[in-house]
């Protein structure tokens, strides 16, 4: 069983690979989820975009999280 280290700094949380789920919507574009970190959602016209953008929330959602002093998930 892999067991992770809990990260010290904020940039050990940032260097985490997270999970992403993408979900195609009806109209077109994506919108795109951490399930890791509750609340962290995006979205994009393109997968690319979807991508980028999750990747940008994910960056707000930790740094938020940290600079508050929440608990911050590990990845799964």
């Amino acid at each position: 069983m892999k067991t992770q280290t809990k990260p010290e700094t904020l940039a050990e949380y940032l260097d985490l690979i997270y999970p992403i789920t993408l979900y195609p919507e009806v109209d077109g574009g994506y919108t795109v989820a951490i399930v890791d970190l509750p609340g962290c959602l995006s979205q994009g016209e393109t997968l690319e975009e979807a991508v980028t953008n999750i990747q940008e929330a994910k960056i707000a959602w930790l740094e938020t999280a940290w600079e508050c002093g929440d608990s911050i998930p590990l990845p799964i």
